[in-house]
C-alpha cells in the first residue's frame, strides 16, 4: 500500500504543507522541500507528483517585476452586459480571453456582471485598451474603472 496517499484521497498535513510552501516558493528544490516538510526526498517527490497529477498543483510560474516589464499600471474595470443569456456570456468570455492586457476576468454576483484586472504601461495605454478592446466586447453596455494606486498585497508571496 502507498503510505504517502492520505486516506480517502484527502490532503493530509504533509500535502497541505507542501502546497503552502510551493505557493510562495515554486522553484524550491525537492530536497529542501522535503527537509521543510519533515519527509525524506523520495516520499516528498511521490507526494509532489501525486499533487500535480490529481490537479491540486496546476503548474509553476515566474513572478515578474511588472514595472521592469512595462506593465505596472493596474486598473479594475467593472463591466455590465446588455444581455446575460448563456450565449451572450459565452461570447463575452471567449472574446475577453483574447485581450492580452486583461490579466484576470471574474463573473460577479452583484450590480455589474464582470470585474476585470487590466495591466498596461500607463493610463494612456489603459484608455486605448478600454476604448478599443473592452468597450467593444460582445454585449458590453457600460464600464466603470478604478485605478490602483498601490498593491498592498498581490498574491501569496509575503510582501516586504
Amino acid at each position: 500500500m502507498d503510505d504517502t496517499r492520505p486516506e480517502g484521497n484527502r490532503l493530509d498535513r504533509y500535502d497541505r504543507r507542501i502546497i503552502a510552501i510551493l505557493e510562495s516558493e515554486g522553484r524550491l528544490p525537492v530536497t529542501e522541500l522535503a527537509r521543510r516538510v519533515g519527509l525524506s526526498k523520495s516520499p516528498c517527490q511521490v507526494r509532489l507528483k501525486r499533487l500535480i497529477e490529481d490537479g491540486y498543483i496546476l503548474g509553476f510560474k515566474a513572478v515578474l517585476d511588472m514595472a521592469k516589464m512595462g506593465r505596472e499600471h493596474v486598473a479594475f474595470t467593472e463591466v455590465k452586459l446588455s444581455d446575460t443569456t448563456e450565449r451572450a456570456l459565452a461570447d463575452f468570455n471567449a472574446a475577453v480571453k483574447r485581450i492580452p492586457e486583461v490579466e484576470q476576468c471574474h463573473m460577479i454576483a452583484g450590480p455589474f456582471d464582470f470585474l476585470l484586472k487590466v495591466r498596461t504601461r500607463d493610463i494612456a495605454a489603459y484608455r486605448r485598451v478600454l476604448g478599443e478592446a473592452i468597450s467593444s466586447l460582445p454585449h458590453v453596455s457600460n464600464t466603470s474603472t478604478y485605478v490602483s494606486m498601490q498593491a498592498v498585497k498581490d498574491g501569496p508571496l509575503p510582501e516586504d
